[in-house]
Parts: C-alpha cells; sequence; structure tokens
C-alpha cells in the first residue's frame, strides 16, 4: 500500500499502522448514516422470525450504512491532510421507530 498517494488511505482498529511512524494527529474525524428499514425487508424478517435463520435484508443493510459511513469519515480525514485513520470504531443507534444511525469514527493521521 503506497500511503503517499492522495487517493489511498490507512484504516486501522488499532492505535497505530503497522511498520508506520506517526508524525502528525489531525483529530477526530467521523462519519454517518440514518437508514429506514424495507417494509418488504420488515415481512421477510418476520418470516425468518418463525423459521429462524439470518435476515439477509438486514445483513446488507447494515453492510451498506458501514460503507457509507465509512466513505464519509475516510473523506473528511483526506479533507484534512491525513493518510490515515486510527482507532477506528463504529456504534449504532436509533433514531426512531423504523430506522438507526450507523456512526464510524477514528482519530485522523499522517503516517510516514
Amino acid at each position: 500500500m503506497d500511503l503517499n498517494q492522495t487517493n489511498t488511505i490507512a484504516i486501522s482498529n488499532t492505535e497505530s499502522i503497522p511498520g508506520r511512524k506517526i508524525v502528525e494527529f489531525y483529530g477526530v474525524v467521523t462519519g454517518n448514516t440514518v437508514r429506514a428499514k424495507h417494509v418488504g425487508r420488515d415481512i421477510m424478517a418476520g418470516l425468518k422470525n418463525i423459521v429462524g435463520g439470518e435476515l439477509k435484508g438486514y445483513t446488507e443493510l447494515l453492510q451498506d450504512s458501514r460503507k457509507e459511513a465509512t466513505s464519509r469519515m475516510i473523506e473528511q480525514a483526506q479533507s484534512m491532510g491525513a493518510n490515515a485513520v486510527v482507532n477506528v470504531r463504529f456504534a449504532t443507534s436509533s433514531i426512531s421507530q423504523g430506522a438507526a444511525e450507523l456512526f464510524a469514527y477514528g482519530t485522523a493521521v499522517r503516517v510516514a
């Protein structure tokens, strides 16, 4: 991975990037998205509750939400001049019945 390219950013859920030295801190960066459930997914989820199994519609919804929130966090880090984000975490919260927020956050840094 070439961290000198402007469009490449390293993401880590640890305090550092292995083999790299943090040379500058930019601060906390965040990204979020709020998603609502789909009526069709709710019907299928209700049926799955009877027979059991993975709720694939909700799994896809969460995957899409994670990608979007992470992308927004990365955009913010790049706008600050960072080429890495460390200590990345995810959180969720209920906004209203049927809608939830997925929140990604971490610390924007420059590594050498």
